[in-house]
């Protein structure tokens, strides 16, 4: 089996090291035996979304932002169908501004309902949150610029992202495939089930990564 993925705009939408998410993602793949092309597309690139099992999209400065959207305009169409055909989007800090109604006053994709909009101060801390998803709740951080209005499919929290069908954008960084393993092997287990829903799993080895995610909350939240 391969998997691919997109990393869409990796040049401009890179911020806080969020590449570690697509590392930790990839590190899980192939530890079940799964191989994995990437692909690094950008502006003016000619993009064949079919080709891929999963897009992921980081976080970017505001103006960068605002250029990729006028960038990924043009594939609001092919986006929409990719989504409704349940493949993967991970869209995660400010990137999950281009998909709702608008930014500010500016046309977005308008594939979700929500509006999004900057705020006049940074949200800047860390963010434990209870998730439907996994059984462990959410390590995420947050460095953020912009609020999310009108969320009728909030992922994690309604101030922190949406979620519809395997689209998965969140404010939260982190990077936060590193930080939260079960979140990690949902997303993984959910991915090459679709691909092949008879794969045959190997046991996921999160001994060292819950090492690390006690560590955290017993440094930091340990009363």
């Amino acid at each position: 089996m391969i998997i691919n993925i997109l990393h869409l705009y990796y040049d401009l939408l890179n911020l806080y090291g969020e590449s570690g998410n697509l590392k930790a993602l990839i590190y899980s793949l192939k530890n079940q035996n799964v191989k994995v092309n990437v692909d690094y597309l950008s502006i003016n690139d000619e993009i064949d979304f079919s080709k891929y099992d999963l897009i992921y999209i980081g976080c970017g400065t505001k103006k960068n932002v605002l250029i990729a959207l006028d960038d990924i305009k043009k594939y609001k169409c092919e986006l929409k169908d990719y989504i409704e055909n349940d493949k993967f989007i991970i869209s995660t800090g400010n990137s999950l501004n281009l998909f709702g109604m608008s930014i500010d006053e500016k046309d977005a994709l308008s594939i979700f309902g929500y509006k999004t909009s900057f705020l006049n101060e940074r949200v800047v801390g860390d963010r434990i949150i209870d998730s439907d998803l996994t059984k462990d709740k959410i390590i995420g951080f947050l460095n953020n610029d912009s609020k999310i209005l009108d969320n009728n499919s909030p992922l994690f929290h309604e101030d922190l992202g949406f979620n519809y069908n395997n689209f998965y954008g969140t404010y939260l960084l982190g990077p936060l495939f590193v930080r939260n393993p079960e979140f990690n092997k949902y997303i993984v287990t959910k991915l090459i089930k679709q691909k092949n829903n008879k794969f045959k799993f190997k046991k996921f080895d999160l001994t060292l990564d819950k090492m690390a995610y006690d560590s955290y909350f017993k440094t930091y939240y340990e009363v």
